[in-house]
């Protein structure tokens, strides 16, 4: 077959790029050689367009055990000589036209980003973005995705800590699956994605090869279009009861001391694994494809090289320890087969039934190798001064506000996520330490120690797309609330950075504001970057055309509870016991719940936020809780401080009475979502000590009312009773769901 620079095009390649893989080569490519090229220099595998400003964010730290962006997963010190391994990735075009496979298929590929690096997974989370949930087709994603990563988390035994569930019209054609998974270690025990030592083993381990996946990472990167669900074999198939398997061989592997290098074969499958494990190692590889246990028969070179069928891994063995390495996976019945070795110079060697099929550079194929490094136009949208203009004064306040509350707490995107929380298994493994006590943030048990992992995922698209810097700077400073509002101390982040096409100057501006709202948050709270994920060319279809969805810029948090006695729940524990705010009320309702689901305006600015002040509220908390001064804390977000409030109380059934703060507009006071607060309880004990120790920290905080037995009760006026309105909450969900 002649390849010629249309052949690059439809794989995804630019023109310049053709001629940079020519250059490389000092020849024109084979089909194979453009195939590798074009699955290791696409957006999803290089970063060619981000990577100049990920390099920008803050990705040192002493807590960081390994480099970011280096292994598998971020790795960080919790003391005790462990290690908290943990990552956040997204599978969303996979999803978009096949949910449940691509839902389930992302949740085994972010496990094994934490089980190669010698990591137990413990916990995982997801943070799940669909469409208008009136349209069958946003129903069939949610139902379709929930579905595969209840089936495949449940199956391979690792409960689900936390995570958030969004709806909007502009994810309609595109959902967002974003997965976390995190896994403990002793710190000393990290294996590297490297290949090193001329002449040792190369192992393929896990399950056999098929036709799913090929070209996975070209398909991630480009716009889903009408025609999409056509690439339906790019999609790959998962099997958990495998990876359950390849977990276990694979820790029990890593108490050999047999391993030089272990890297899971993801997007680009084999040729990824390989090229990345050689360049890291400056070393190369000799490859017989040919040696690759296959489950469908005639497949081609270029197939095997770039299929990304699930649950397999390459693993490079010290010479000599092959029957060690056999014999465990001989036990636990999994394929492991030798498919070359390692060689000294900067090639990669491709051979199929003894005929070379590639020859390319290992270095010229990845990211801070020779994939090309671009920088992108960007330019700020029209929409941005426009949505600058709105005025609180065009908003006319509810008639009633009582039945404005009820229909907020029914809105999909504030409502009981009980529908889905029902499919994951939360407890396997005992580790979970919100099941009776829910927390902002989930909290993982670090058996045998006092210590405790809080984790958690924020971000509120709306807020970024109204101003990326400021939203961004909004979603870690969320994530470290929940983080402290749980009893932790803020230790990391991982993202995923989900964003509309690259090539668009307006889109590319959406996504350097975020990074550098990232990078001004992770700052103030100390939380290096660990890695992460850029997924762009997430689209939406408006009146025929293609424009991005809202950027969606998901924070993956971890923090330390260093004395499990610190943790702290949502929940109000006794009547009488008094709630304050810390923090300040303003008029401010801008990009809520409120104003978008019960006023229809999508046109509105970021919510008031000041970094010191977030900063201030959190140190606050921090010193609250280790004093012992409140019994609850609970941040104050979507849905604004009624929300919050009736959250605190339906978890043991109490009611509460609350009067608003006359100097604020009511519906700003109890539905606007002005950043940097948190709601408190008190018990009337400890009153006098909680207001001086807040009159010293100079926090801005208030009194709201008090817990009472079951009513709720706002300015003298019933908005009811505590147990009809949790169960209108919690079916809120389901019962759009089942509308026709």
């Amino acid at each position: 077959m002649e390849v010629t620079v249309k052949t690059a095009e439809q794989l995804g390649l630019l023109p310049e790029e053709f001629d940079k893989i020519k250059e490389n080569l000092g020849r024109t490519p084979n089909f194979t050689e453009l195939s590798i090229y074009s699955v290791m220099w696409s957006e999803h595998a290089s970063y060619k367009n981000s990577i100049k400003w990920l390099k920008t964010l803050p990705r040192t730290g002493k807590q960081l055990l390994v480099e970011a962006g280096q292994e598998n997963a971020g790795l960080v010190d919790i003391g005790g000589g462990l290690a908290c391994a943990f990552k956040i990735e997204s599978h969303n075009h996979p999803s978009a036209v096949e949910p449940y496979q691509g839902a389930a298929t992302g949740v085994g590929g972010i496990n094994r980003d934490i089980f190669t690096m010698g990591a137990r997974p413990v916990a995982q989370l997801n943070s799940l973005r669909f469409g208008d949930i009136s349209l069958d087709h946003t129903k069939w994603h949610l139902k379709g995705a929930v579905k595969g990563i209840g089936d495949y988390g449940n199956a391979f035994g690792i409960p689900v800590l936390g995570g958030e569930l969004m709806f909007d019209k502009c994810y309609n054609t595109n959902p967002l699956i974003n997965a976390m998974s995190v896994g403990i270690m002793e710190k000393n025990d990290t294996i590297s994605a490297i290949a090193l030592g001329v002449g040792n083993p190369v192992y393929i381990v896990g399950s056999s090869t098929g036709k799913d996946g090929i070209h996975g990472a070209t398909f991630a990167s480009a716009d889903l279009t009408e025609n999409s669900s056509e690439d339906l074999p790019s999609v790959q198939v998962g099997d958990p009861f495998m990876e359950k398997l390849l977990m276990e061989a694979t820790l029990e592997l890593n108490s050999t001391g047999a391993v030089v290098g272990m890297q899971d074969m993801g997007a680009a499958g084999i040729i990824c694994s390989t090229s990345e494990m050689s360049e890291k190692g400056a070393h190369g590889m000799k490859i017989d494809l040919d040696k690759v246990p296959l489950r469908q028969q005639g497949m081609q070179g270029w197939e095997i090289l770039l299929s990304e069928s699930q649950e397999r891994m390459l693993v490079v063995v010290e010479k000599g320890k092959e029957s060690v390495v056999e014999g465990i996976f001989d036990k636990w019945d999994l394929n492991c087969k030798i498919i070359g070795e390692v060689i000294k110079e900067d090639k990669l060697y491709f051979y199929m039934n003894n005929e070379l099929v590639a020859e390319v550079p290992a270095s010229t194929l990845v990211l801070g190798g020779g994939a090309p490094i671009y920088e992108r136009e960007y330019k700020e949208p029209a929409y941005y001064k426009e949505f600058k203009k709105f005025k609180i004064d065009s908003v006319t306040e509810p008639e009633d506000y009582r039945e404005t509350a009820m229909e907020l707490l029914q809105s999909p995107n504030i409502a009981s996520k009980k529908w889905v929380i029902e499919q994951y298994d939360t407890m396997v493994g005992t580790g979970n330490m919100t099941t009776n006590f829910p927390s902002d943030a989930g909290i993982y048990n670090i058996k045998g120690t006092n210590r405790a992992i809080a984790m958690t995922v924020d971000c509120n698209s709306r807020y970024v797309k109204a101003d990326p810097e400021i939203g961004t700077t909004i979603a870690v400073s969320e994530a470290a609330r929940n983080i402290v509002c749980s009893g932790g101390v803020p230790l990391a982040i991982t993202n995923c950075l989900n964003f509309g096409n690259p090539y668009n100057p307006e889109a590319f501006w959406q996504f350097v504001g975020a990074i550098k709202g990232m990078s001004h948050a992770c700052k103030k709270f100390n939380t290096p970057v660990t890695g992460g994920n850029v997924s762009f060319y997430n689209q939406m279809m408006v009146n025929g055309k293609t424009e991005p969805i809202n950027p969606t810029p998901t924070i993956g948090m971890i923090g330390l509870i260093e004395n499990k006695n610190d943790q702290m729940s949502i929940a109000f524990k006794n009547k009488g016991d008094m709630i304050y705010l810390i923090g300040k009320s303003r008029n401010d309702i801008n990009s809520s719940e409120y104003l978008n689901y019960i006023h229809k305006i999508e046109e509105s600015p970021v919510p008031h936020f000041d970094l010191e002040e977030e900063h201030a509220v959190q140190e606050a908390v921090k010193s609250l809780i280790k004093k012992s001064l409140i019994l609850s804390a609970h941040d104050v977000a979507d849905g604004g401080l009624f929300t919050t409030i009736v959250e605190s109380a339906m978890i043991k059934g109490f009611g509460f009475d609350v009067t608003p703060d006359a100097e604020v507009r009511k519906d700003a006071f109890l539905f606007g979502e002005a950043q940097s607060r948190v709601v408190v309880s008190v018990s009337p004990s400890n009153e006098d000590h909680f207001i001086d120790y807040m009159i010293e920290s100079k926090v801005p905080f208030s009194a709201l009312g008090h817990v009472t037995k079951s009513e709720l009760r706002i300015d003298d006026n019933s908005y009811g009773f505590v147990g009809d309105i949790k169960k209108m909450y919690d079916t809120a969900l389901e019962k759009y769901l089942k509308e026709d």
